[in-house]
C-alpha cells in the first residue's frame, strides 16, 4: 500500500468521533481552555507578584505602576476568557450567564492578588529561614522550585474557591510536571509554608495545613481509604490530614487519612502515620540495629 493511501485511510478513521470519545468530552463541543494562555496567566501573575525578579527592575513607583497596569490589563483579558472556557467545560453551566460570571470571577481573583502576594512572600521568608544554604531572599525566588509550585498553587486555590472547574487543576498540574511537587488546588495552606527540596511531595485535595509548617522531600499527605455511595461511586469528603501550626514532617513520611497532627509536633523521616497525635509530639523510627557480618554472612 502506498504511503498516501495509508495516510488517507488513517486520517479518515481518526477523524470520526467514537462513542467513547464523545463521552470523554464534557460540555459537548464548547471551546476548551488553552494551555498556552493558562501559562501566560500564571506568568503575568508571577510578574506582578515578584516584579523586580521577573521583569525589568523599576525603582520609580510611577513607572512600576505603569508596567504592572499593562500586565494587569492583559491578565484580566486572558483570565475572563479562560474562566469562561473552563465553565463551558462543565456541561451543567448555563451558557447565557457564563460571560458575566467569568468577568466577576476574574475581578474577584484580581481583588485577591494583594493577599496572595503577602502569602507568597511569607512562604519565601519561611524557605529562607529554614535553609542555611540560601544566601538571600532573591536566590530563593529565582531558584527554589517550591516558589514556583506555591505560586501556581496559591493562584489555583483562589480560583478553586470560586468553584471554577478544571482551570485550577490545569494550573497546579503545570507546576507538578515541572517541579515534581503535587499540590491539589483544593488543599488549604496557611502562611509561612516551606518545602525543603520538594521532589515527590504530595498534598491531597482536603488537606488542611496551618501556619509555619515545613515539609521535606517525598512527604505524602494522602487519603487512607475512600467512601462510596449506594451506587458504588466514590464520595468526595474530607479524607486528608490536618497539620496544625508549627509542624515539621521529614522526608519520605506518609501521613494518611483524616487525622490531626497537633501543633508544634515533629514527624521524623520514613514514618507511616494513620492516627492523630497531640500537640508537641515527636514521632521517630526505632533506632537502627548496628550488627557486624563476616564475608556477607547473615545479610
Amino acid at each position: 500500500m502506498k504511503a498516501s493511501e495509508i495516510l488517507k485511510k488513517n486520517i479518515g478513521i481518526l477523524s470520526k468521533y467514537t462513542v467513547k470519545e464523545e463521552s470523554f468530552v464534557p460540555g459537548g463541543h464548547a471551546p476548551l481552555p488553552e494551555i498556552d494562555k493558562v501559562k501566560r496567566i500564571v506568568s503575568l501573575s508571577k510578574t506582578i507578584f515578584f516584579t523586580d525578579y521577573f521583569f525589568k527592575r523599576q525603582p520609580e513607583e510611577q513607572i512600576r505602576q505603569y508596567y504592572i497596569g499593562v500586565n494587569m490589563e492583559e491578565l484580566f483579558s486572558l483570565l475572563k476568557e479562560q474562566i469562561a472556557r473552563s465553565m463551558l467545560f462543565n456541561s451543567d453551566e448555563d451558557e447565557a450567564v457564563i460571560p458575566q460570571r467569568a468577568v466577576e470571577f476574574a475581578l474577584h481573583y484580581i481583588d485577591r492578588m494583594p493577599d496572595v502576594k503577602r502569602l507568597l512572600y511569607s512562604d519565601v521568608e519561611a524557605m529562607f529561614d529554614n535553609d542555611p544554604a540560601a544566601t538571600n531572599y532573591g536566590e530563593v525566588i529565582f531558584c527554589y522550585p517550591v516558589v514556583n509550585a506555591m505560586t501556581h498553587y496559591r493562584i489555583a486555590h483562589e480560583l478553586h474557591k470560586l468553584g471554577i472547574p478544571v482551570l485550577p487543576r490545569i494550573i497546579t498540574e503545570l507546576a507538578h510536571s515541572k517541579t515534581g511537587i503535587d499540590i491539589h488546588p483544593g488543599a488549604t495552606i496557611g502562611d509561612h509554608f516551606s518545602i525543603d527540596h520538594g521532589t515527590g511531595v504530595v498534598i491531597g485535595e482536603t488537606a488542611i495545613i496551618g501556619s509555619h509548617v515545613t515539609l521535606y522531600q517525598g512527604v505524602t499527605l494522602g487519603a487512607k481509604s475512600f467512601k462510596y455511595d449506594a451506587d458504588g461511586n466514590m464520595i468526595n469528603c474530607p479524607r486528608h490530614p490536618i497539620l496544625e501550626d508549627n509542624v515539621t514532617v521529614y522526608s519520605n513520611s506518609s501521613i494518611l487519612g483524616r487525622i490531626t497532627i497537633g501543633h508544634d509536633s515533629i514527624v521524623g523521616g520514613n514514618i507511616w502515620l494513620t492516627h492523630s497525635i497531640p500537640p508537641h509530639s515527636k514521632i521517630l523510627q526505632s533506632k537502627a540495629i548496628d550488627a557486624s557480618f563476616t564475608g556477607g554472612l547473615g545479610i
